[in-house]
């Protein structure tokens, strides 16, 4: 059983602290819906876990199998078995869906994975969530759709298994058909591979499709209440309201997001 267990979490950005002391824990099989007002920490929290040089862990720990995760490159939070389907997926000019996604597979084992096993498994794939049949030569979300480039995150999903996938609002830019065809999806890999799930999302229908184990809501960089399928339930019919008049705390206002790009992580790694 695979464990991710988050501490005493404190993550600043450009010297802002967003997240004030959080704790989390997420176990093999089970799916934990993270829901709050926007700008308070969800993505923050995936960011830190995956490793993003933007975002400054400043207090606390993150171990996932009893590892420490924050004394871990990027690259090595993926090998040991973290994924993060990105709210703002990048495009990579040059670089085929097929090149990468092989590269990624075999960063992660000791034998190269067999090129007809490699084609089996991108072509199940990508018929799993009903992409069209040349993804895997299109340049990495080049000229894709919002929801395409959502589908090619859990395309990638399917293909890394991960232990531990933090999905962060892939539901966003989904029409209804593809809510459907994306969740059935993610609870397919589930079955497969055991894998914890976090999930972000804003829409209870996605969170019906998904079947949350567990249900937190994160209001001004920390989880302030938790539960089961019934928290999202009352989230959806009273909104967030009723925290912070209930636990005495008080949302953050909203900020635009702002997608990462590729090129700044470079340029921090080079720096």
């Amino acid at each position: 059983m695979s464990a991710l267990e988050i501490r005493d979490l404190h993550v600043s950005v450009e010297g802002t602290e967003i997240l004030k002391g959080l704790d989390l824990s997420v176990n093999s099989d089970e799916r934990h819906a993270l829901m709050g007002p926007n700008g308070n920490g969800k993505s923050t929290l995936l960011a830190a876990i995956m490793g993003n040089p933007k975002y400054t862990v400043t207090q606390g720990t993150i171990t996932f199998d009893g590892k420490d995760v924050l004394s871990m490159e990027v690259d090595e939070r993926s090998k040991v078995g973290l994924f993060l389907g990105m709210q703002y997926p990048a495009e990579v000019p040059g670089v085929t869906n097929s090149d990468f996604l092989r590269t990624a597979i075999n960063a992660r084992r000791e034998q190269p994975i067999s090129l007809f096993k490699f084609i089996k498994e991108m072509d199940h794939a990508i018929d799993e969530l009903d992409m069209k049949t040349d993804l895997a030569h299109r340049f990495l979300n080049v000229g894709f759709s919002g929801g395409e480039k959502k589908r090619n995150e859990i395309v990638q999903m399917l293909l890394l298994k991960p232990q531990l996938a933090m999905l962060d609002e892939i539901d966003s830019g989904l029409d209804v058909d593809a809510l459907r065809i994306v969740s059935d999806a993610i609870m397919h890999a589930q079955e497969q591979t055991h894998c914890g799930l976090i999930v972000v999302s804003h829409y209870a229908r996605f969170l019906d499709y998904l079947k949350p184990t567990h249900a937190h809501i994160l209001v001004d960089g920390k989880i302030v209440v938790s539960g089961g399928p019934e928290l999202i339930q009352k989230v959806d019919s009273e909104g967030y309201d009723w925290v912070e008049k209930e636990y005495g705390v008080k949302a953050k206002s909203e900020e635009k997001p702002k997608p990462v790009l590729l090129e700044s992580c470079g340029a921090k790694k080079a720096a």
